[in-house]
């Protein structure tokens, strides 16, 4: 490890320390303005990757700015308990020691689940640290604390008793390797390659066959019908018959429905009710039978005949064996169609009827659809999200908030009796036995007569309520912490989980509190692979987040994070060479301090006029930096700030202030000079803090030429002032006049020890205001204007006018014709690539509006140095 390495993780480590020390990350309730923001929960089991360094990254600048501000900021971690994801790797940890899970109690296999949560839980959190994320750790919660799940039960039962709450036999997403049942938002759909297989049904009493086309003909052992459109001529005698499945040989009706689709494959379709959604719908309509093939495992029962016990995906190949042996498989052709996988477990998707308990969703979309679409109550960045958010919500259905699982809260409806109607909901056995009680007048009912559902509730269900339940908004809705810190202020989030936890947070927070959850929510893109692949561990493309802090430190990653994002919602391609900018900027930083702090002052020095005029320079500059900074908060441009703020420090406070205004060598500096940079030199860290908190901290107390009695992470920011925007104007031009004339030294290596004269002839008005700075950086003896040309000597134009340097040795006029020519054919084929761009409608319809206008500018520019450089040309 290198010393530089050493030297971050030492300043880094030391920081977080001092901060929290001090406590400055934590927040109570006081007379100040609140700004909130609520974690999203990583899984209790996860590990730092490239998302959570962008989404907490972005949420540790929006509370560091908060409390610059002057608000008071509480942004409160946790983690959830991740049902599906933990109960698996629970069943894995127990596998591998011999133990199966069915051969355990829920209290024994409960006891694993958290000694394995107690072992490997929240090092995501500690992880977090390390990226120098300032949550207040004291608030740390966990969807299983004991007053998270009081308040997750208390939800329930509130939600049962308005009849919101039910429990309904329905066909739902069966994942078969978790074991357990999904709502819609839990499953994705990918395209996958398989086989259309034509399967051959004889018709009962004839030796007529019907084709049926099917991607899973192992189902064909639970049909129980065919189904034919009545106005599909070429099934017409077939109306009113029945048909043979083959190998099982049930006999099942010839039904019609104008269902079927005329065009796809045969015309006929086969029923499998226990197996489909639409089926099932046809199954209802028709009266038709219901057999579930299949385990919980997507193995085979015994209705699978001799193909009991096996793997759905071997009979698959087993069964169209066979059906080729009986002469029943006329064809099989590829098919490329999209299939239902598990988020979680990438399983494929069994739709299965199951008893559950579902959530009414038609009423507690209505608030949440008016709050984003209609008030604007709550904004979402960036807005184009919110199309996908209203198709959702339009087109919602009922969510399905049980789970076959024992990791999570267990689902208060106690039984007291074998009917479907037999149980009561309530927060505990006691009540559940009053209710019990009341409910059948049975006074001799007593608790151990009572069951618990099996089932525990979805883990969004608990985190829908985060905003509510980590200020115990719903066992004691009016405490002075959920009245003061609710509504939270900006979510940061993945749109990945915009229905999962976005929508249900809103749903939550008008049902519960009459009120928006949060008021912003900003969409973080998802990092991907320069390739453009989503990064994940078996594709082996995402990097260790915690190496790169270390190779890079905290800041130069938090800044090469945001470098990498164009705007909320984007994707970014991962490139560590942002980080090396990220890490470049840092340098930068700390040699401009080093030059600073070598200075000697002098108090009785005068400040010289140059130094004078270029700290109004920079005041002015930093000023309307600043302003552009705030005005890119205000619409959530982050990665827009951090790029104003590093052009800021990097080209404006390093590049030309520094150099405008220290000394001679060897030379003192004044003490007005100088307090007025340190003081500069403040601003910039305050500004940059957000982005870059260790290094800001260590270099605020490092230019303690001062007693300070705070620590920078809860100073102030600066006040902003008007500015002279002309000065800015004017040293933009005197810029262009020092670049170029230091590029004619480099150029005829002309050493700055020799002194130049400057003459120049006006088109449009000079301001002068700047020419000490030009005499000072350019070791120029005197500027001066006139009327003619100087001959024998190199020039140069800005803007309309020319300048000239007088030169005693010979211009080669031909090699200057050269330069300019090919200065000029680069111009305009430059001209005309930024054109052709301009002109291209697809890109100026979908860029943003930032890019067109920077491209304008680029094509303006351009069109403005061609005209120089020809003139140029011209006059040689």
């Amino acid at each position: 490890m290198s010393e530089s390495i050493k030297y971050n993780a030492n300043v880094e480590e030391k920081w977080y320390k001092y901060w929290m020390d001090n406590n400055y990350f934590h927040s109570t309730p006081d007379q100040r303005e609140p700004y909130t923001i609520v974690i999203p929960p990583p899984n209790v089991t996860g590990i730092l990757h490239m998302g959570h360094m962008l989404n907490n990254t972005i949420q540790d600048i929006l509370i560091r700015r908060a409390r610059l501000q002057g608000k008071n900021a509480c942004w409160v971690p946790g983690t959830d308990h991740a049902s599906i994801a933990t109960e698996a790797k629970v069943v894995a940890k127990l596998k591998e020691q011999g133990i199966d899970k069915n051969d355990l109690s829920r209290d024994e296999f409960l006891k694993h689940a958290w000694d394995w949560t107690n072992e490997y839980g929240g090092v995501i959190l500690e992880q977090l640290k390390k990226l120098g994320a300032s949550c207040d750790w004291e608030r740390t919660k966990f969807t299983l604390d004991d007053d998270m799940s009081e308040s997750v039960i208390k939800t329930f039962v509130n939600l049962y008793n308005k009849g919101l709450i039910y429990r309904g036999y329905r066909m739902v997403n069966w994942d078969p390797e978790a074991k357990t049942t999904l709502s819609d938002e839990e499953v994705e759909y990918v395209e996958k390659n398989g086989k259309l297989y034509h399967i051959n049904y004889k018709i009962e009493g004839s030796d007529e066959v019907l084709t049926v086309a099917t991607t899973r003909p192992e189902t064909i052992l639970g049909d129980t019908a065919i189904c034919i459109n009545p106005n599909d001529e070429r099934h017409t005698h077939l109306k009113g018959k029945k048909a043979i499945v083959p190998i099982c040989n049930r006999v099942i009706p010839i039904i019609e429905d104008e269902y079927v689709d005329l065009e796809f494959g045969t015309g006929c379709l086969k029923v499998t009710p226990a197996h489909d959604m639409n089926d099932k719908a046809l199954g209802d309509k028709h009266n038709l039978e219901v057999i579930d093939i299949l385990n919980e495992d997507a193995t085979l029962n015994s209705f699978g005949l001799h193909y009991k016990g096996k793997d759905r995906f071997v009979v698959r190949k087993e069964i169209a064996k066979e059906l080729e042996k009986l002469g029943a498989l006329p064809k099989v052709e590829d098919y490329s169609n999209k299939i239902g996988v598990s988020e979680r477990t990438k399983a494929v998707i069994e739709p299965r009827l199951s008893d559950q308990w579902f959530l009414k969703m038609d009423d507690l979309v209505k608030p949440a659809l008016k709050a984003v679409l209609e008030d604007g109550d709550i904004k979402l960045y960036p807005k184009k999200i919110e199309s996908t958010y209203r198709h959702w919500l339009e087109n919602i259905r009922d969510w399905n908030v049980s789970r076959q699982l024992w990791w999570g809260q267990q689902i208060p409806a106690y039984y007291y009796g074998d009917g479907k109607e037999d149980f009561v909901v309530a927060e505990n056995l006691e009540n559940a036995l009053k209710l019990a009680i009341e409910k059948t007048g049975n006074q001799n009912l007593k608790i151990e007569h009572l069951k618990q559902d099996k089932d525990a509730l979805d883990t969004w269900f608990s985190s829908w309520l985060w905003p509510i339940s980590v200020f115990d908004g719903i066992r004691n809705p009016n405490n002075k912490e959920i009245n003061y810190y609710y509504p939270t202020n900006d979510l940061v989030t993945g749109p990945d989980i915009i229905f999962f936890w976005v929508a249900r947070m809103i749903f939550a927070g008008y049902e519960f509190r009459n009120e928006k959850p949060f008021k912003n929510v900003y969409f973080t893109g998802i990092v991907r692979d320069k390739q453009g692949r989503k990064m994940s561990k078996s594709l082996g493309n995402s990097p260790d987040a915690l190496k790169l802090i270390e190779d890079y430190s905290a800041d130069a990653v938090r800044a090469g994070m945001l470098l990498l994002s164009s705007g909320a919602g984007n994707d970014l391609l991962f490139d560590e060479g942002k980080l090396q900018q990220g890490k470049a900027f840092s340098k930068k930083i700390y040699s401009a301090h080093n030059l600073v702090s070598g200075w000697t002052v002098n108090d009785n020095l005068p400040q010289p006029e140059t130094s004078k005029i270029a700290l109004e320079w920079f005041d002015a500059k930093f000023q309307k930096a600043y302003t552009e900074i705030e005005d890119h908060f205000s619409k959530y441009r982050l990665s827009d700030a951090l790029m104003t703020t590093y052009k800021l420090i990097w080209d404006d406070f390093c590049s030309w202030l520094l150099e405008m205004v220290k000394p001679a060598y060897q030379q003192a500096i004044d003490k007005k000079t100088f307090d007025t940079v340190v003081s500069a030199f403040e601003n910039n860290l305050k500004i940059l803090h957000p982005f870059m908190p260790f290094l800001t901290e260590d270099l605020w107390h490092k230019l303690n030429t001062r007693t300070k009695e705070e620590a920078l992470i809860v100073n102030s920011y600066p006040l902003q002032k008007n500015f002279n925007e002309q000065l800015i104007s004017d040293f933009d031009y005197t810029a262009e006049v020092i670049s170029a004339i230091r590029k004619i030294r480099k150029e005829k290596s002309i050493p700055f020890k020799d002194t130049l004269d400057l003459f120049y002839t006006t088109k449009e008005t000079i301001n002068t205001h700047f020419d000490s700075i030009i005499k000072k950086l350019c070791n120029v003896a005197q500027i001066k204007n006139t009327n003619t040309k100087i001959d024998n000597a190199l020039s140069f134009r800005i803007k309309t006018n020319e300048y000239f340097i007088p030169f005693e040795e010979e211009i080669d006029v031909e090699a200057e014709k050269i330069k300019l020519q090919e200065e000029l054919n680069y111009l305009n084929g430059f001209l005309k690539s930024v054109q052709k761009k301009l002109s291209n409608e697809r890109f100026v319809n979908n860029a943003p509006e930032k890019v067109i206008a920077m491209e304008k500018k680029k094509e303006s520019d351009a069109i403005s140095k061609i005209a120089i450089v020809s003139e140029n040309l011209k006059n040689l």
